[in-house]
């Protein structure tokens, strides 16, 4: 079950397609769609559970914690809408090409992708470029 919830005035349009595209990536990958919850916030909630959690002071626009058991995906992944639109301005792209990027990246987190070393940066942005692609898809 995907699930999106937004604790800003943020609301997803065309939930169903996001919905089945997260579900064809889950699939792609070869696991299974467990239950993952998309949150959209604000850069001062992320704030608060970057600090919390991860015990860094910095704002981000994805966080995700990854629950999955063997090849169940499961988790909670946590979007600032607000960092999102100065991503997408920064790199000229549209809010909602960047928002389907960065969720996406969350999804490829509960994969087991990661992305702190160059090479697994590398391989991520490939994956997400990939992924995009299937969005496009007739549906």
């Amino acid at each position: 079950m995907i699930n999106f919830y937004s604790e800003n005035d943020f609301e997803l349009e065309g939930i169903q397609s996001y919905e089945k595209w997260v579900k064809e990536v889950i699939t792609s990958e070869e696991k299974k769609t467990g239950e993952i919850s998309f949150i959209f916030c604000d850069d001062d909630y992320l704030l608060e559970i970057n600090k919390k959690y991860l015990d860094h002071d910095t704002y981000t626009d994805i966080i995700s914690f990854d629950n999955s058991v063997g090849n169940i995906l499961n988790g909670d992944i946590f979007i600032s809408t607000q960092r999102v639109e100065d991503n997408a301005g920064a790199y000229g792209v549209t809010f909602e090409e960047e928002l389907r990027r960065v969720i996406i990246h969350g999804v490829l987190h509960l994969c087991g992708y990661k992305d702190k070393a160059a090479e697994e940066a590398e391989l991520m942005r490939a994956k997400e470029d990939e992924k995009m692609k299937m969005f496009h898809v007739e549906q």
